[in-house]
């Protein structure tokens, strides 16, 4: 039996969506009115999404000049280098991109150093110029170059296997939203009194504003669900070359069974090359895309491929 839903009052919404901005990245939505009980599938959906899923961009690695690792002290910094890197955290920075980026610190003491002083490359841009970062005394120098990623959510800095020499890699925060909170308040229209008011109040770095990030949320929500009802199908690509056993066994081959140096075969993984088959469909250039993997390491791979009988497309 099939029921016309458009007659029913939830789908077709007639809420009014308005802002009220409580102080530069702080902002109260309110949401009214809804139908009974919708106050709360709105609010904690937008609310999870809001924390978790919007992408941002972080400092998630720093070279110190005349620092090996992150237990150093540099002598007339006030600070080592484990409270530099906390204070390096704090700095939120705005891509207009998804690529890669750097950030350069090169100050004389005496000074106080703060996220104004990095100059950063093309379409980056530091938004709160004010954040300390450490204290020089007379003659003293400090050179920087921090590394710029986009991403979501939370990344815990990778292992040291993962690293070049002199390189630390910091626990990197891309959300640009700082704290969600929201409650369902009943409202009236006309003789009805059951209707809610969602108050969600979104508080951001500065890297977005509260009611771009609202919105994104919401698209991200739309997108999820739209997939239930109208799916788009992603038809598999089938090869219609016929493989031999063999050949189908070493497709299969994971990076870890060619043999690879532990830092190269780690990087394929997460750059998404996870077997023989996956490396295959891509081209050299593809795969040098991937971080800690340059020219060197895909001679490597190349090297370790011949040895089963293939090789990578250039």
């Amino acid at each position: 039996m099939s029921h016309d839903l458009n007659k029913y009052p939830y789908m077709q919404p007639t809420f009014v969506f308005e802002e009220d901005k409580m102080a530069a990245n702080h902002s109260l939505f309110t949401v009214s009115p809804l139908e009974n009980g919708y106050g709360h599938t709105v609010g904690n959906a937008l609310r999870r999404v809001l924390l978790s899923s919007l992408p941002g961009a972080a400092i998630t690695a720093v070279r110190v000049e005349g620092v090996d690792h992150q237990f150093s002290t540099l002598k007339g910094v006030k600070e080592d280098m484990v409270e530099l890197l906390l204070n390096l955290k704090q700095i939120k920075v705005k891509a207009d991109n998804d690529e890669k980026g750097v950030a350069r610190l090169e100050v004389k003491g005496p000074a106080v150093v703060t996220a104004e002083n990095f100059e950063c490359e093309a379409g980056f841009e530091i938004v709160n110029p004010e954040q300390y970062i450490a204290t020089l005394a007379k003659g003293v120098s400090l050179i920087m170059e921090v590394t710029i990623e986009a991403g979501i959510g939370y990344r815990v800095g990778e292992r040291l296997e993962d690293k070049a020499i002199g390189e630390m890699i910091v626990d990197a925060i891309f959300s640009p939203v700082l704290t969600v909170s929201y409650k369902v308040e009943s409202t009236r229209v006309g003789r009805r009194t059951d209707f809610d008011k969602l108050l969600l109040d979104v508080k951001s770095d500065g890297t977005l504003t509260p009611g771009e990030a609202v919105k994104q949320a919401a698209q991200i929500l739309a997108k999820q669900f739209e997939q239930v009802f109208d799916p788009v199908i992603i038809e598999a690509v089938v090869d219609e070359q016929k493989l031999t056993p063999e050949e189908a066994e070493i497709l299969r081959l994971t990076v870890e069974e060619l043999d690879l140096p532990t830092r190269i075969a780690n990087a394929l993984r997460r750059g998404g090359y996870e077997n023989v088959g996956d490396l295959l469909e891509a081209n050299k250039t593809e795969i040098t895309k991937v971080k800690n993997i340059g020219e060197k390491s895909i001679t490597i791979v190349d090297e370790a491929l011949a040895k089963k009988g293939v090789a990578l497309n250039n």
